[in-house]
C-alpha cells in the first residue's frame, strides 16, 4: 500500500509501533513518566462561523453513529478500541490525566450523552485524582439543569466560547449567542461547582480598542477561573476568507491585534490573571497555577493524548495518528471493526 501524502497507513488493527510502549517506559525510569490525556471531538454546530476552519457540520444526521443522536455510541466504540490497541501494543496503562470534549459544540448533544462518554473512557482507563474534565460550550446552550447534569456526572470545567461582549462584533463573527447569555451560563456553571473559563476573540472588523476593552471588562467582571484570547485569523477556505478576498470585509490589522493583546494583558494582570502562554491568563493566587488549562498545558508539554472523533488527531510518545474527517466514514470504519485512523507520523 502506498504510503499516504501525509504520513503512512495505518494497520487495520490499529497496532501501534513497537517502541512506543518501551519509550514510555523509559520514561517513567527516567522520572519524567508521561501523562495520559483524552480528547473527544463532537463535529456537531447550529451554524458554521464564518471564520471556523475546525471539522465541524450542521447537519444533524450523517447515518447510524454519525448523528447528534448516537454519535456517543461511535465515541464509546472508538475507547474500546483504544483500550484494545492500547493493551495489544504492550502500551503501559495509565489513568487519565485530562479530559477534554471540544468541537463544534459539544453541548448540542444532551448532557447525559457527555456523560456516558466519559464514564466509558473511565471504565476503561481510570482517571486521576483531581483530574481537569472540560467541555467547551457556546453559552446559550447551558441552563442550570445541563450544567448540574454535567458536575454530577464528572466533569469539572466549562470552556465558554464568549468571544465578544458586543452584539455587532458577535453578528461579524457569526456566533449565535447573545451577550446577555454569557453572564445566565456562568451562573449556571458556578451554582453547579464547575471551573468556568471564557474565550475571548480580538481583531474583528469593525472592532474597535473600545469595543475590546468593554469585552475584556465584560469578561473580569464575571471573574471566571481562566481566559483565554485570541487574535482573530483569516483563514483560507473559511466564509470569512472568502469576504476578505472578495475585499467585502476588512483584513486583521496586526497592528491593532498588538495593541489588542497589550490591553489584554494590561487588564486582565490587574484584575488578578497571571499569563502564562500566548493567549492564555489564568486566576493565580499565591502563583499555585491551579485554575490553569491543564489539558491544553499537556499538549504544549508534548505529552501523550488519545483524540476520539471524525477528524482527531492523537499522539503517543512521539507517534501520531488522525482520524477519517467525515463523520459517516468514522462510524462505518468503526462498525466495520476498522481503526478510524487512515495515517500517521512516527519521529
Amino acid at each position: 500500500m502506498p504510503a499516504l501524502p501525509l504520513g503512512e497507513p495505518v494497520p487495520d488493527d490499529g497496532r501501534l509501533p513497537a517502541d512506543v510502549g518501551q519509550r514510555v517506559r523509559a520514561a517513567a525510569r527516567d522520572g519524567a513518566a508521561r501523562t495520559f490525556s483524552l480528547y473527544v471531538h463532537v463535529p456537531f454546530c447550529t451554524v458554521r462561523c464564518g471564520y471556523c476552519d475546525f471539522n465541524t457540520y450542521t447537519a444533524v444526521d450523517f447515518g447510524p453513529g454519525a448523528g447528534r443522536g448516537d454519535y456517543w455510541e461511535s465515541a464509546v466504540a472508538e475507547l474500546d478500541f483504544a483500550a484494545d490497541v492500547l493493551a495489544s501494543s504492550d502500551v503501559p496503562a495509565r489513568p487519565l490525566h485530562t479530559v477534554f470534549f471540544g468541537g463544534g459544540t459539544p453541548t448540542l448533544l444532551p448532557a447525559a450523552d457527555l456523560v456516558r462518554i466519559l464514564q466509558a473512557a473511565v471504565d476503561r482507563f481510570g482517571i486521576a485524582p483531581g483530574a481537569e474534565v472540560t467541555t467547551e460550550a457556546n453559552p446559550d446552550t447551558i441552563t442550570p439543569e445541563y450544567a448540574r447534569q454535567l458536575a454530577a456526572g464528572g466533569f469539572t470545567r466549562l470552556s465558554l466560547g464568549m468571544q465578544s461582549a458586543m452584539p455587532h462584533v458577535l453578528a461579524t463573527l457569526e456566533r449565535t449567542h447573545r451577550p446577555e447569555s454569557v453572564p445566565a451560563a456562568v451562573a449556571a456553571a458556578r451554582e453547579a461547582g464547575l471551573e468556568v473559563s471564557l474565550d475571548l476573540i480580538y481583531g474583528t472588523a469593525g472592532e474597535s480598542l473600545a469595543d475590546w476593552r468593554a469585552t475584556l471588562e465584560a469578561a473580569v467582571v464575571l471573574a471566571p477561573d481562566h481566559v483565554s484570547a485570541y487574535s482573530l485569523i483569516v483563514e483560507e477556505g473559511t466564509k470569512l476568507g472568502a469576504q476578505v478576498a472578495r475585499g467585502e470585509v476588512a483584513d486583521v490589522d496586526p497592528d491593532d491585534q498588538a495593541d489588542k493583546y497589550l490591553l489584554a494583558e494590561e487588564l486582565l494582570s490587574a484584575a488578578g490573571y497571571r499569563w502564562y502562554e500566548v493567549s492564555n491568563w489564568a486566576r493565580d493566587p499565591r502563583g499555585s497555577g491551579v485554575h490553569r488549562a491543564r489539558h491544553n498545558v499537556a499538549y504544549w508539554e508534548d505529552q501523550d493524548w488519545w483524540g476520539i472523533g471524525p477528524g482527531a488527531h492523537s499522539h503517543l510518545a512521539g507517534v501520531r495518528f488522525w482520524n477519517a474527517k467525515h463523520p459517516a466514514a468514522y462510524a462505518q470504519r468503526l462498525a466495520t471493526g476498522v481503526t478510524p485512523a487512515v495515517g500517521r507520523e512516527r519521529p
